[in-house]
């Protein structure tokens, strides 16, 4: 398994509508059969900077699988035009102790 964290920078001002938007996408990401696990977070120090974190069973399931999807336009469409630049996606995956998102 492999974790997406996805570094997404938007205008503070605008964050209950951003949380809002992402709240209504988790469930495009949860119907692929990929999808392991799903979060966001809001980084404490950086108002507007949030990690997305979504648990896949492989990096192929995200960046093949999930993204030729409706879903992934859908997750666009809601969360897309709160972006103040292009989100930074990495993969990772736990290599010492545990790590999950629920």
């Amino acid at each position: 398994m492999v974790f997406e964290i996805a570094r997404i920078t938007i205008d503070p001002a605008r964050a209950e509508d951003f949380e809002a938007a992402v709240a209504q996408a988790e469930p495009h990401f949860r119907a692929d059969p990929g999808c392991t696990g799903f979060a966001l977070q809001r980084v404490v120090e950086e108002p507007g900077v949030y990690h997305l974190l979504v648990g896949w069973t492989s990096v192929e399931a995200h960046n093949v699988d999930f993204r030729s999807t409706d879903n992934f336009a859908k997750w666009r469409a809601l969360a897309g035009p709160f972006f103040v630049e292009p989100p930074k996606v990495v993969h990772v995956e736990t290599v010492i102790g545990e790590a999950g998102v629920k």
